[in-house]
């Protein structure tokens, strides 16, 4: 009897569960598809470092879903809560036909049962199909051959997914038996006529309230943009984000008592059609759900910022890193080395053979160390020179003492690296970038990195800057820094090149290291595979030969720096995504239970309006604006202070993430907003407008 009165309560409160399952439905689907990765990696055909790398975010996904599972668990606590007070008066009834709380509890237990495994089956459904659309993601991510593509099925993911939600609905069991075992029968039978006290806040402290939190929110906002360089520990970026999450709250506290009163004053608007029934029924909201609309307006910032700024950090690395990898192989050496040198703060003695070694070109080494140099092409070596009387110091001479205190953690004792400009020349004809000529006393400053290169100009752009350099005065060609680089990278990250002209009398002395540019002799992917094996496996002869004899010879190849660059990337985009989805999911289904509740309070409201004259169209049109204000108020905060956090995680990911690519982004980012939470805001409009409805 039992078993048949819970399976005839699901299907007459599908209209409540509706929310509800959807929720359980994409958090199964999204858990799933997730923790299946393992299983799609392998039709995917890469290479050993790329297996290594998915591995690894294979590793990272798995720890960041035990913090969404808890997410999705504390998630399902809140949406079951919303449907045992929904039905209170339904289990009063129970009681008073002599049922008890045992077996009221057996029915809420069989009914949560129900609608768990419906949800969890379809869930894992729609996931296996998702997955396989997120096998080609992957794939295009990693730029795997797909040529093998099937369907997979992750067991693993599977049963992943029914042990987490099967912990999470046991605590909801546990939850329900005990709020059951809480209800008294007078309570249940008068819980419709129970409403949530709201307290009337004095207007004229709302609005100091609000002016005050305004201020400590645009003092928050100027501290993580114009004064973000003063952020540079942790204890000092703290208070910031204290002040964001307090004025936050403070805002809604306010707002929940100063909307009405201000819209009040304006008597066209608050007496025209249905507003005043709105507004009342947006401030009691807020009113009671300050702390929730807080936290719910924090959760969409992060998730705008968090997808936003990774998927500007995705685009510009991978549109850079064809740019600035455009030979197969760069290699260098330490040149001159002397008896005992200091390297990561450690001191380290030298033997006779790496000194000797220090005083000859990379590719005699190459050679001394039995690599077939029939490997190689297009090969340009040249020497870079420092010298410790020209560091960042002395270039930014009287500027110094004010970059100083803008940005205390540079180390401003660094060598300038100095090139002259014809060995300069032959780097950028093999890169294929712009060349320059300088004069006999002219020099000029290459670089790329965005922040460091603005700290430069402000020294450059002061007329006729001069560097002494090997005992001779030189003055600056440019007033700005020009794009360059020698050394390939994931990115424009060149803090500084001084090229001086070829008479500049340099010594032997003041070679810093050998620097190597080349490309591989092959025509095939597996020919440079091959090759980048040589000098990128730890395993293979040369690295091998050179580690015996104590010699050190460092470098990249192109591979090497695509891989772990789109490695990279796609980790940070993928937990990105993961957390951005799942928080917003939180959010929508907050803000939806939260107004179906309502809507069955107020049935009796509703009521009333179509008493005074309201047609269903008027009363649908009410329930639109005020469900559209409830879902729009947290967005547009979350939206304001994301405008202000993306710019701060911008400032961070100075010369990996830029601008530019922002738009995209954020147009990505809307897409993804606009079908989660659209799709939440018109199950609650259509679920609130099928309780309202007079039957």
């Amino acid at each position: 009897m039992l078993f048949k009165l819970s399976f005839e309560n699901m299907k007459k409160s599908f209209k409540d569960y509706t929310i509800y399952f959807l929720t359980l439905v994409l958090g199964v689907a999204i858990f799933y598809m997730f923790n299946s990765l393992d299983s799609q990696q392998a039709m995917l055909q890469v290479s050993q470092s790329q297996k290594e790398i998915i591995k690894l975010m294979i590793d990272m996904l798995g720890l960041v879903s035990v913090f969404v599972a808890v997410i999705l668990g504390l998630l399902i606590v809140y949406a079951n809560h919303f449907l045992i007070n929904r039905r209170k008066r339904e289990f009063g009834i129970y009681m008073t036909l002599g049922m008890g709380k045992r077996q009221i509890s057996k029915i809420i237990l069989m009914e949560t049962v129900f609608v768990g495994i419906i949800s969890l089956i379809i869930g894992i459904v729609v996931g296996i199909f998702a997955s396989q659309f997120m096998s080609i993601l992957v794939a295009k991510m990693f730029e795997a051959n797909m040529s093998e593509f099937q369907f997979v099925f992750s067991k693993d993911a599977c049963m992943k997914t029914c042990i987490y939600f099967a912990v999470m609905y046991l605590l909801v069991m546990a939850f329900n038996t005990f709020a059951v075992s809480k209800y008294k029968l007078i309570n249940l039978l008068n819980a419709e006529k129970k409403n949530e006290k709201v307290k009337m806040k004095n207007s004229f402290l709302c609005i100091l309230v609000f002016l005050g939190a305004t201020v400590m929110l645009g003092y928050a906002y100027w501290k993580v943009t114009a004064d973000v360089n003063s952020l540079n520990t942790a204890d000092k970026l703290l208070p910031p984000i204290l002040m964001g999450i307090v004025s936050t709250i403070l805002i809604f506290w306010s707002l929940s008592g100063l909307i009405l009163q201000v819209i009040r004053k304006m008597k066209k608007v608050y007496l025209k059609d249905t507003n005043m029934f709105i507004l009342r029924q947006i401030n009691n909201k807020i009113n009671t759900m300050v702390v929730s609309m807080s936290v719910i307006c924090l959760m969409l910032f992060m998730t705008i910022s968090i997808l936003s700024s990774s998927l500007a950090l995705r685009n510009t690395m991978q549109g850079e890193l064809i740019e600035m990898t455009p030979v197969d192989l760069n290699l260098y050496k330490t040149a001159n080395l002397p008896e005992s040198y200091k390297k990561y703060g450690v001191e380290r003695k030298t033997t006779k053979e790496q000194r000797e070694d220090s005083r000859i070109p990379i590719l005699d080494t190459l050679k001394n160390n039995g690599l077939e140099m029939e490997v190689l092409k297009d090969i340009v070596e040249i020497p870079i020179y420092a010298t410790n009387e020209l560091t960042w110091k002395e270039f930014y001479g009287e500027k110094y003492e004010e970059i100083k205190k803008a940005f205390p953690n540079i180390i401003y004792d660094t060598a300038e690296e100095i090139i002259k400009v014809s060995d300069y020349n032959r780097i950028a004809r093999l890169y294929r970038i712009e060349q320059y000529e300088l004069k006999e006393d002219e020099y000029m400053v290459l670089c790329n990195f965005k922040s460091q290169a603005e700290l430069r100009n402000e020294v450059l752009k002061k007329e006729d800057h001069l560097l002494t350099i090997a005992g001779k005065r030189y003055r600056s060609k440019y007033k700005e820094c020009k794009d360059g680089f020698i050394e390939m990278s994931t990115s424009r990250t060149n803090l500084g090149i001084i090229l001086v002209p070829d008479n500049c009398p340099l010594s032997e002395e003041g070679k810093e290291k050998y620097f190597l540019a080349a490309n591989f002799n092959a025509t095939t992917e597996e020919e440079k595979e091959k090759i980048n094996a040589i000098f990128s496996s730890g395993d293979s002869g040369l690295i091998q030969s050179l580690s015996h004899n104590g010699l050190e010879i460092d470098g990249a190849t192109r591979i090497s720096i695509m891989e772990a660059s789109i490695g990279l990337a796609t980790i940070i985009t993928f937990i990105a995504i993961y957390l951005g989805v799942i928080f917003l999911i939180a959010s929508s289904a907050i803000l939806a239970l939260k107004q179906l509740t309502d809507s069955s309070d107020n049935q009796q409201r509703y009521s009333i309006l179509r008493k005074i004259g309201c047609d269903e169209k008027m009363i649908n049109k009410a329930l639109f604006r005020q469900i559209g204000l409830f879902f729009g108020i947290p967005l547009v905060l979350a939206i304001i202070h994301s405008i202000f956090g993306i710019q701060f995680a911008l400032k961070i990911m100075s010369g990996i993430a830029s601008e530019e690519e922002l738009f995209p982004s954020a147009i990505a980012t809307v897409i993804i907003i606009g079908c989660i939470y659209g799709m939440y805001f018109l199950a609650t409009y259509f679920g609130s407008k099928n309780i309202i409805k007079e039957d």
